[in-house]
This record gives C-alpha cells, structure tokens and sequence, in this order.
C-alpha cells in the first residue's frame, strides 16, 4: 500500500507542476491578444503568426492543465449524489467512474489521436492561413499530453479510492482526501 502511495503523490506532484507552468499561459493569452487588437484598430496591421498564436496557446493551456483540474476536483460533477456521500462512497463512485468511464475515454483519445497527431509532425503542419504560424504539430501534440496526464491523474484516483475504502487514510495527503458531506 505504501508503494501506491508514493505513486499516487509522485503523480499529483506531476500534474501539480504542470498545471501550475500552463496556467501561466493564460496571461501571455491576454497580452497578445489585447496586442492583436491593438495593433489592427489602433495602427491598422495585422500580423496572422499572432491571430493563430492566442487561440492556440489556448488550446495547449487546456489540455495541459486539465489533469490538474482533475486533481482539485475542479472538473464538472453531477453533484447530487456525491457532494452528500461519505469519503467511502465517494470513493467506490470515483473507482468506478474512472474505470468505466475516465481510462477507457483517455485509452480512446490517444488511440484515435496518436496517427492524426503523428501525421501533423510528419508534415511539420503550420498554419493554414498565408503568413499565419508554423508549428500546429506542436499544440496537436498537447492532444496526447491529455490523454496521458488525464490517465495518469485517473490512476492516482484509482489509487486514492483504494486506500480509501481499505481505511489507509493515513497514506493519502491531507489536501487530497475525501472530505465529510457538509
């Protein structure tokens, strides 16, 4: 159990770290946008490398940071059963939801993913706007980040179930144990 353990807090510290550098790019999002418009009403110029860049350091900014959702329990949740369950019915429901439903959709994703993602770094796609962007490989890329940091935040929930529900509380962090129905 203690191994599960540290797997469990070696995978949040992960995701803790990549959510915390891409949520970061939400700023750089708001200044060029802001830029964008700036120089179209302002001067009247338009660079397209600049119109593709917000939109997709949005788009990696989401993928990136959507196991770290995950693990503050940020994501969305129909909240009439578990928000009043106990931390041991919480758990069975989080096991199964991520057994059923969480790895076999990131198993999907990446599946289905991974050839139209290898072919956009074969081609070293770009933008398909004249003068827009290189590198749309790049951000397709961050399709398979998802799958696999989503996965591997599913995991640590398995994990964090099982401890759970066998009563090794005291292997789980304080800030990542189920909390008590208010």
């Amino acid at each position: 159990m203690a191994l599960l353990s540290h797997i469990m807090r070696f995978i949040n510290g992960m995701n803790r770290l990549i959510g915390n550098v891409f949520s970061w790019l939400s700023i750089a999002i708001v200044l060029i946008c802001f830029w964008v418009v700036v120089e179209r009403y302002l001067f009247s110029n338009t660079r397209l490398w600049m119109q593709d860049l917000y939109p997709w350091l949005n788009g990696v900014m989401f993928t990136a940071v959507a196991a770290f959702a995950l693990f503050h329990d940020d994501h969305v949740r129909v909240d009439i059963f578990y928000r009043p369950a106990s931390p041991v019915k919480k758990a069975w429901m989080d096991l199964v939801g991520v057994a059923v439903f969480l790895l076999p959709f990131t198993y999907i994703v990446y599946t289905y993913c991974l050839t139209f993602v290898m072919r956009s770094w074969g081609l070293k796609e770009a933008s398909a706007n004249p003068g827009g962007a290189p590198g749309l490989f790049l951000v397709k890329a961050f399709i398979i980040f998802f799958a696999i940091t989503v996965a591997l935040q599913g995991l640590s929930m398995l994990i964090r179930s099982i401890l759970t529900i066998s009563g090794k509380t005291d292997l789980i962090p304080e800030d990542y144990r189920y909390k008590e129905p208010v």
